[in-house]
């Protein structure tokens, strides 16, 4: 039997209620479908207010869609025990800033359930990956923007996940930590995990994704690999974007 594809959108369409008394709604997706497959590497890409956020947000369980189906690991979204399985590295942490580095991964293991033995040494291992081995004991409020976002990729590992999200994984890192962020990846991928990366860091879309989905307005403008995107060797991956942001969707 064929593996279950690791995450699945079907016609999801996400409506929120604003305006007085909540009488108004705003459409931030409409029958939005696609698959990321078992050791794929897929971006989600899109201008701002394309819908992105709100199908990591379905994804993640943190809302429900108005219509349509998400599945995680074949299982409906709803079905929470499959969170266990996947790692999400947020686009503006909020981390305890009173937490030593080492702290706040055995905080996020304990979450995950993880035996505490287990814990510790990939609270380790993590901590030497992302280059802050030295750092483990000083506590957050002491790190630069880009020292938290090596922690956030760490925390995201925390328990092996079989899917790992990035929001904007490169945000705030220098050239080392966008090596890193790139390797991780490749990591996954040769592991047979899967990577759902949200990003605007086009040469990292480039390197590392297999496919990829671009909403515009809501809709899904584009999928496939970036080879039918750009349609042409040579061609900017940024022109042929701008083109399909500014071309209506049907």
């Amino acid at each position: 039997m064929p593996a279950s594809p690791v995450v699945e959108f079907d016609g999801v369409t996400k409506d929120y209620r604003s305006g007085l008394l909540g009488r108004r709604r705003l459409r931030a997706v409409a029958g939005v479908s696609f698959r990321v497959e078992p050791g794929e590497v897929f971006g989600l890409l899109g201008p701002n207010r394309a819908g992105k956020t709100t199908l990591v947000k379905v994804l993640l369980s943190l809302c429900r869609p108005t219509r349509g189906q998400a599945r995680r690991f074949g299982r409906p979204v709803r079905d929470r025990r499959t969170l266990a399985r996947l790692g999400y590295l947020h686009e503006n942490h909020a981390f305890p800033r009173y937490l030593t580095a080492l702290g706040l991964l055995e905080y996020y293991g304990a979450l995950s359930l993880l035996p505490e033995p287990d814990v510790r040494r990939r609270a380790a291992q993590l901590l030497e990956l992302v280059g802050l081995a030295d750092r483990a004991r000083e506590p957050i409020a002491r790190f630069s923007e880009g020292m938290v976002q090596r922690l956030g990729m760490a925390q995201a590992l925390i328990n092996d996940p079989d899917l790992l999200v990035l929001d904007e994984p490169s945000e705030g890192l220098d050239l080392a930590g966008r090596r890193l962020v790139r390797e991780v990846i490749a990591g996954q991928r040769r592991r047979g995990r899967s990577v759902l990366l949200v990003s605007h860091v086009l040469p990292e879309v480039e390197q590392v994704c297999d496919r990829v989905a671009v909403l515009v307005g809501g809709l899904l403008a584009y999928l496939g690999p970036l080879a039918g995107l750009t349609r042409s060797p040579g061609r900017p991956l940024e022109l042929a974007l701008q083109e399909l942001y500014e071309k209506p969707v049907q």
